[in-house]
C-alpha cells in the first residue's frame, strides 16, 4: 500500500510539472506582449525595457479610436450571444426531448454544419444580405452567426444528462413545454449556457472576417478591424502595437476568469448520461 501510494504521488509530481510546462508556453507570449507594452518607444519583445510607462496605453487608445471599436463589438457579440442561446436552447430542447420524425437526419444536419467552414458559405452569405439591404449594417455581422450548430448539439447533449422524471413532475403540476424549458431545464442547466456564452461572445470578439468582408463603414468598426489597421499604421512602434493588443485582448481574458468555474463544469458534463 506504501509503495502504491509513493508511485501515485510521483505520477502527480510529474503530471504537475508537465501541467506547468504547458502553462508557461502558453502564457509567455502573453507575458511577452505585456512587459513590451509598457516599454519606451523604440523597444522590441527581444530586448528587456529600460524605464516603464502608461503612456503607450493612452496613445494606442487615442490613436486607434478604440472606443467605438469596443462599443461595436460589444453590441455585435452581444447579440449574436443572445440569439444563439435562445435558438440552441429551442433546438437543443426539441432535439433532445420531443419525438418527431427525421429527428436524427435533422441532427446529422445539425452536426453536418459544424464541417463547413464559414469561408465557404460567405458568397451566398453575401448575396443574401445584399439582397435583404443589409450590407454596412448591424445586421451583417449578427445575422450569419445568429444560430450555430455547435450551441444545440452542445445543450442537446446537456438536455439529455438532466433526469426525465424532472420534467414529468412539471408536466403533472401543469407546466407546458416552454414553462418546463424555462423554469426547469435553463437553470439546471446554467454550465452549458456559460460555456455557450463564453464560446460565443469571444468568438464574436474575436472575429476579423465578418466586419472586413460586409462592412465598409468606419462607424461600423470593430475591436479586431481596428486592430489590424492600428497595426499596419504603426508596424515598427512594437510598444504602441503591444498595447493596442492588450487593450483588445483584457477583456476577453476577464471574462474568460469570471466564468472559467462553469465553463469547466459544463465542459465536463456534457455528453454524460445518468
Amino acid at each position: 500500500m506504501i509503495k502504491s501510494s509513493g508511485n501515485l504521488k510521483s505520477g502527480d509530481i510529474v503530471s504537475l510539472a508537465v501541467l506547468l510546462l504547458g502553462a508557461l508556453i502558453v502564457l509567455l507570449p502573453l507575458f511577452v506582449v505585456f512587459f513590451t507594452s509598457f516599454a519606451p518607444p523604440g523597444a522590441t519583445p527581444d530586448m528587456m525595457p529600460q524605464g516603464w510607462t502608461l503612456g503607450n496605453y493612452h496613445d494606442a487608445w487615442q490613436r486607434g479610436k478604440f472606443l467605438l471599436a469596443f462599443a461595436n463589438s460589444t453590441l455585435v457579440a452581444i447579440a449574436v450571444t443572445a440569439f444563439q442561446l435562445i435558438t440552441s436552447a429551442l433546438a437543443g430542447y426539441a432535439l433532445a426531448r420531443l419525438k418527431f420524425r427525421g429527428r436524427q437526419a435533422l441532427l446529422l444536419v445539425v452536426l453536418a454544419t459544424l464541417v463547413i467552414p464559414f469561408q465557404l458559405l460567405v458568397i451566398p452569405i453575401f448575396l443574401v444580405l445584399k439582397w435583404g439591404h443589409l450590407i454596412n449594417t448591424y445586421g451583417a455581422l449578427i445575422l450569419p452567426t445568429a444560430v450555430n450548430g455547435f450551441g444545440i448539439f452542445l445543450l442537446r447533449q446537456y438536455f439529455q444528462t438532466i433526469p426525465v422524471e424532472l420534467e414529468e413532475a412539471a408536466t403533472i403540476d401543469g407546466a407546458n413545454r416552454l414553462q418546463i424549458l424555462w423554469r426547469v431545464l435553463l437553470p439546471l442547466a446554467r454550465p452549458a449556457l456559460v460555456t455557450l456564452f463564453l464560446f460565443t461572445f469571444i468568438a464574436e470578439w474575436n472575429d476579423l472576417f465578418k466586419p472586413l468582408v460586409f462592412t465598409t463603414r468606419p462607424e461600423l468598426r470593430t475591436v479586431q478591424l481596428a486592430l489590424a489597421e492600428f497595426q499596419e499604421q504603426f508596424t515598427n512602434n512594437w510598444p504602441l502595437m503591444m498595447a493596442a493588443v492588450t487593450i483588445a485582448t483584457v477583456p476577453v481574458i476577464i471574462l474568460f476568469l469570471i466564468g472559467q468555474r462553469q465553463f469547466i463544469r459544463g465542459i465536463a458534463t456534457t455528453g454524460m448520461k445518468n
